[in-house]
């Protein structure tokens, strides 16, 4: 990920296969396929890598059984597939998720549910037990060969208010079924990145940058980190923006030459939660359930809280999504209806996060029935310009087959043969990943003389990558201070040198929003952010002043888009400090 090494290639160089446009998990995983079959392609991304839409999914690794109603029965195949996929190639980040569903009604939504399988215009409404039944059957036939997590069970009354008690009353019964949940979806990301970049020099990859077409028909690719500006030559664009698709393709097209619209995304919004009583009462469980409105909402624990959400709202503009207020108060008041004894205060509210999903241009009157499928479509260049792929919907789960989709029409459009398959291939942490974990910590513990409670944090961080991190925490590097703990129990200095000197790591959030997850879990402070900065700093050699405009960057940023001002990082300084007198005291 040598920046300047990139643009040294293509200056001596400037044609390139395929240009991938957009760093989001979907041109992550086609720059992979693309990559791994001996392309020489590279990735162009404006913002840092899963910055957008991939940093803001529901966190879940799911088939959709909602859209099974929609008749989707396709892509719910196929989501099944690589979700099953996902749970074997990526073991560090992707684990079992047990659901369940409290049911309200017997028969209710049948109608409704027929009606909309039949492409009908009627509103949602609430599903019954024999509704969820019967898709939750349709789910077990399709995951019958592999197997891979329980069949689903149903709850009555009793039983479900027993084992959950704070569970609003009316309930009639509960179903639980197994999909599973992503831990950290943007270290996914990054782990695709550098699986493509192994490929060899084929591969080339650049996040804060962009690709303009010029007057002259030409394309010139700029590097907003250094300013730098030069001409490339592509055979074949792969346009994999996602929301920013049609804004992506005015800057490829000439204006009267630009495609008709191809995008027509929604916002969902979520909110992480800090309630240690809501986190132990789920007990493990993702609660999947209705909004009085019949909007499907879920509620899960995630990192030591507690994952809440969503909305689904039509927007104009992706890059200025951000969880309004009247969203959070739609949330807050679909968890208790289901959840009524349970009250949240606002400052446990600690993060929140929105997102566009990437959806195909509809006129449905109703968000939850534009499909969720994906596909790709060509725009042909003009004057001998290269063809524009353009990769339309998708959803998280299946980044992998669709990538695959796309890489193939590439190829055959390269007259080029695919060589590996990424079905089976595992990546990153997830790489000769051990059947014994205890085994595995022990042993490099004793090779690295790290604790094994270290190692073990390292491991649920990255995977069997914690043995490359663990290695250079011990390195005896002279030109590295020596490692120590900063304000925030488990993370380093030289852990974070380590993934700004290896992950392409630009800006302040690039480390503290998607390297680490600090941010979203509300742990993050603004001694630990100031702290962070300092070495961001000294790796970079920004001046004092250069430091000050990120530090005024970043925290602006955590507070419009995710709702943490520093007012808030600054009391969480006082809580760190007088838990830390309070176990002083009690040691």
């Amino acid at each position: 990920m040598n920046r300047e090494e990139t643009w040294n290639g293509f200056r001596k160089s400037p044609k390139v296969d395929v240009c991938v446009l957009g760093g989001g998990i979907n041109g992550l995983s086609v720059f992979r396929e693309l990559a791994l079959q001996g392309v020489n392609v590279l990735l162009v991304e404006k913002g840092d890598y899963c910055s957008g839409a991939s940093a803001a999914l529901s966190r879940m690794v799911h088939g959709g059984l909602r859209y099974l109603e929609n008749g989707e029965f396709d892509l719910v195949r196929e989501s099944l597939v690589e979700r099953d996929r996902l749970l074997c190639n990526a073991p560090h980040y992707v684990a079992p998720l047990p659901t369940t569903v409290p049911i309200f009604d017997i028969f209710s939504g049948l109608g409704n549910g027929i009606v909309r399988f039949l492409g009908l215009t009627r509103r949602p409404s609430r599903r019954g037990a024999i509704a969820i039944k019967t898709g939750l059957a349709i789910y077990d036939f399709l995951t019958r060969k592999r197997a891979l997590m329980p069949k689903h069970q149903f709850r009555g009354r009793r039983g479900t208010l027993a084992k959950w008690p704070a569970l609003n009353p009316a309930i009639r019964s509960a179903a639980t079924y197994y999909d599973a949940w992503v831990s950290h979806p943007e270290r996914i990301g990054i782990e695709l990145l550098r699986d493509g970049l192994s490929a060899g020099p084929n591969a080339q990859a650049l996040n804060y940058a962009t690709l303009e077409h010029t007057p002259a028909g030409h394309f010139l690719l700029h590097d907003a980190i250094s300013g730098q500006s030069l001409p490339i030559r592509p055979a074949l664009i792969v346009n994999a923006t996602g929301g920013w698709i049609d804004i992506a393709n005015g800057s490829l097209f000439p204006e009267d030459a630009r495609p008709a619209p191809l995008m027509g995304g929604t916002k969902g919004s979520h909110l992480i939660i800090d309630h240690p009583g809501l986190r132990d009462l789920l007990d493990g469980h993702m609660i999947y359930y209705e909004n009085e409105d019949g909007r499907i909402c879920i509620l899960f624990p995630y990192l030591g809280k507690v994952l809440v959400g969503s909305t689904d709202i039509r927007v104009d503009d992706p890059g200025t999504v951000r969880c309004e207020a009247d969203e959070r108060d739609y949330i807050l008041q679909s968890l208790a209806f289901v959840l009524p004894g349970i009250v949240i205060r606002p400052e446990e509210v600690v993060f929140q996060f929105a997102g566009v999903r990437p959806l195909p241009a509809s006129n449905d009157s109703f968000t939850g029935r534009i499909p969720r499928d994906h596909f790709c479509t060509v725009v042909e260049g003009r004057d001998l310009g290269p063809p524009v792929l353009c990769m339309i919907g998708g959803k998280w789960t299946t980044f992998r087959s669709f990538g695959e989709l796309a890489a193939d029409m590439a190829l055959d459009r390269l007259g080029r043969q695919r060589r590996i398959d990424t079905a089976d291939r595992t990546f990153g942490g997830g790489r000769s990943f051990p059947k014994d974990r205890s085994d595995w910590l022990r042993q490099l513990s004793r090779a690295t003389g790290l604790k094994e409670d270290r190692i073990a944090t390292l491991f649920t961080r990255y995977g069997t990558d914690a043995a490359e991190i663990a290695r250079f925490l011990v390195a005896a590097d002279h030109a590295l201070a020596p490692d120590h703990a900063l304000p925030h129990a488990g993370y380093s200095a030289r852990e974070l040198i380590h993934l700004i000197r290896s992950e392409a790591v630009e800006h302040l959030d690039d480390l503290l929003l998607r390297r680490t997850t600090l941010a979203i879990t509300g742990e993050l402070s603004l001694d630990m952010a100031d702290a962070a900065l300092a070495i961001l700093a000294a790796e970079k050699g920004w001046p004092p002043q250069r430091a000050t405009e990120e530090r005024t960057r970043f925290l602006t940023l955590l507070n419009d888009r995710h709702g943490v001002s520093e007012q808030t990082l600054s009391a969480r300084n006082e809580q760190r400090s007088e838990q830390c007198e309070t176990s002083a005291r009690s040691g």
